[in-house]
């Protein structure tokens, strides 16, 4: 999958149309993080700094039915002018390539950026409707794709608009992701191991049959391993359990068996009575082994063994790509099997992949990031990757 990137190409004078992801959290109309606008500006500099016309767009949240002010991208731009040190002309046009866009956009000069009115404010977005496609291609003479959190969407912003503009090419961001996601996947250096997490087995189907097929371990834990473990014949008691996929687990099981791949489950397991409401809420734990679970107890954690036993293989790994949390991280008792994970990568020579979504959020939250070799920047779309599904934002772009 190498495309070009904004070092292939030149931008003096032109107008270049560039799909940001400024989706932020934000809490009575102020950015709560502004991780990724930070993220968006090696990018944009670039841009800025070959002479090129800066026209930014991202979607924000999800608006119902049409625009609605609360979200609105008027406080990113205020924003990034602050990050960028010059003035980012926010154009507050509704139909976001209405008359404030376009007089906007006339009146840029080399080096100047505006940034558009949220892309979802138009109904034909999500549901890629030419239309709308090519009134954004209207505004500009090519296209940059720096949004991997969107890219696994066929959206008018994110794959319509390169049918109108050419060429069509990667920001660094997205070149990253693709540089080094595509490399763990196609040409890992070994022993490559994956670790997966997360509640359920249907979320990762895919994911465990494609890295079955590429790593040389294979670690399970989270609310998904209940179900290969009662596939295994085992007592989980109240734990997390898709009856559904028994069958599937059974044959992952002897998929790993037939292919050489070292599977690891949990040997043991942290358990409450109940799920903790809130979720963060003082619980009573206790470590059974994995196999003997009693039937009033959840496994909600993996247990010290387990956490050892994990963190010995990650270790001696060269490659690791580690997608969901080993239990229920946002409860102080039942974090630690995703501690223990998330410092073992950090303690690791190898190359760490953090897959995005929670395991993005756990390692941010351990204050482990930048011990990481890469957190990717979109949990969907790094998900949909590890499956070896083609991400239609990506697909759509210049081959390098």
């Amino acid at each position: 999958m190498a495309k070009k990137t904004i070092d292939d190409i030149q931008v003096q004078g032109k107008r270049v149309l560039v799909r940001c992801d400024f989706n932020v959290p934000m809490k009575d109309g102020a950015i709560t993080n502004d991780k990724r606008i930070v993220a968006a500006l090696p990018t944009i500099r670039k841009l800025i700094a070959d002479g090129g016309r800066v026209i930014l767009c991202s979607h924000l949240g999800k608006p119902k039915n049409g625009p609605e002010a609360k979200f609105s991208l008027a406080p990113v731009a205020v924003r990034l002018s602050e990050l960028l040190g010059q003035p980012v002309v926010f154009a507050d046009d509704d139909t976001v390539v209405g008359e404030q866009a376009r007089a906007a956009v006339a009146a840029m000069k080399d080096g100047d950026v505006v940034l558009l009115q949220n892309t979802r404010f138009r109904k034909e977005e999500t549901k890629n409707i030419e239309e709308f496609s090519r009134e954004l291609a209207s505004l500009a003479e090519c296209y940059v794709d720096d949004a991997f959190g969107s890219c696994h969407r066929a959206h008018c912003s994110t794959e319509g608009v390169t049918r109108f503009l050419s060429p069509c090419v990667a920001g660094y961001l997205i070149g990253k992701e693709l540089s080094i996601m595509g490399k763990a996947l196609e040409n890992a250096d070994r022993p490559f191991v994956a670790v997966l997490g997360g509640a359920k087995v249907v979320d990762k189907l895919s994911v465990i049959e494609n890295m079955l097929e590429k790593v040389d371990t294979l670690i399970i834990g989270g609310g998904m391993a209940f179900t290969f473990q009662k596939a295994m014949g085992y007592n989980v008691g109240k734990s997390l359990l898709d009856e559904s996929k028994l069958e599937y687990c059974a044959n992952m099981i002897e998929k790993a068996k037939q292919k050489g791949v070292q599977l690891l489950l949990p040997v043991d397991t942290v358990c409450v009575p109940q799920f903790p409401d809130p979720i963060d809420a003082p619980v009573e734990a206790t470590v059974y082994p994995s196999e003997s679970i009693p039937a009033d107890q959840m496994g909600c954690d993996i247990g010290p063994e387990a956490c050892r036993a994990f963190a010995e293989a990650v270790k001696s790994a060269k490659t690791v790509i580690w997608n969901g949390p080993m239990g229920v991280f946002e409860n102080p008792t039942l974090s630690k099997g995703t501690l223990a994970v998330a410092q073992a990568l950090a303690e690791s020579d190898a190359v760490t992949i953090i897959g995005g979504g929670d395991s993005a959020a756990a390692v941010e939250q351990m204050g482990l990031g930048e011990k990481m070799t890469h957190i990717s920047t979109g949990g969907g779309a790094s998900l949909e990757y590890l499956e070896g599904k083609t991400l239609p934002g990506v697909a759509c772009l210049d081959e390098a």
